[in-house]
């Protein structure tokens, strides 16, 4: 348990800027730990913005436009910006149309192209108008969902580290790939399994979250092709693009699920 809780503390400092004043090992064992503390990590974040939000629409005179604008900022503070880097990065790399190797290139420059702020512009806007008109029709299981979409964002983020071959010989991923193996999977059904009590307890959204994990798999599957079509494998930006990428569906697909399911 003091393993699995370094572990969780490790990914508190690589991925969020919540300040961990504490010199953690990070030796093959705790590494392995935080692999398998990544969904954990995602619930955490999702809880912190659950929880603001519903006090920011409960017990505050903030507008909805001012607490959708809140929480986006939160989103973006929480996590010190650390996948955004790695969406602007993977855009350029992508955008750049050259073969893998040069894409790889473009990527580790660290200057951000013009296809790489296009590309953020997109994305936060997008997610602002998501929240935004979630809280114009939210709903007590609203607060639920979106505590899962880190949950299931991590995921997706853990088991592409673990499927996908590395693209580079070194970097973040490659640290955290090398610590674990596609069969310390196992506890990210535990995680899965406890949302799902958690939802019983809470008193329902089993169908909304069941569509999301759909949502999840669809975009883990797509980008588990697209990594190694373009890129030749995985890397820590192409990691973090795809935590955005898969935050970004999950949070229109609880939008639409406002207008069409939920209303």
């Amino acid at each position: 348990m003091r393993k699995f809780l370094k572990g969780f503390l490790i990914n508190l400092q690589f991925f969020t800027a919540i300040p961990v004043h504490l010199e953690l090992p990070m030796d093959k064992h705790h590494l392995r730990s935080a692999v398998q503390a990544f969904p954990l990590l995602g619930l955490f974040q999702g809880c912190l913005y659950a929880s603001f939000f519903y006090i920011l629409l409960e017990y505050t005179p903030f507008s909805n436009l001012a607490a959708a604008f809140l929480l986006w900022i939160m989103s973006i503070l929480l996590t010190g910006g650390i996948h955004l880097d790695g969406w602007m990065d993977a855009s350029d790399g992508y955008f750049s149309y050259k073969d893998q190797q040069k894409r790889l290139q473009v990527m580790s420059d660290p200057r951000t192209g013009a296809f790489g702020v296009i590309s953020v512009i997109v994305l936060l806007s997008s997610r602002f108008l998501f929240i935004y008109e979630i809280t114009v029709n939210v709903h007590a299981t609203s607060y639920l969902m979106i505590a899962a979409i880190p949950l299931l964002s991590k995921s997706v983020m853990g088991l592409l580290l673990l499927t996908v071959k590395s693209a580079k010989a070194e970097g973040l991923g490659v640290l955290f790939q090398s610590a674990a193996a596609p069969k310390d999977l196992w506890t990210y059904f535990i995680y899965i399994i406890g949302f799902f009590a958690l939802l019983f307890w809470g008193g329902g959204g089993f169908y909304y979250f069941s569509i999301m994990i759909v949502m999840a798999v669809i975009i883990l599957l797509f980008c588990r092709q697209k990594a190694i079509k373009w890129f030749g494998g995985i890397t820590g930006d192409i990691l973090g693009a795809a935590v955005e990428g898969t935050e970004l569906f999950l949070w229109m697909t609880l939008w639409l699920l406002h207008y069409f399911v939920m209303a």
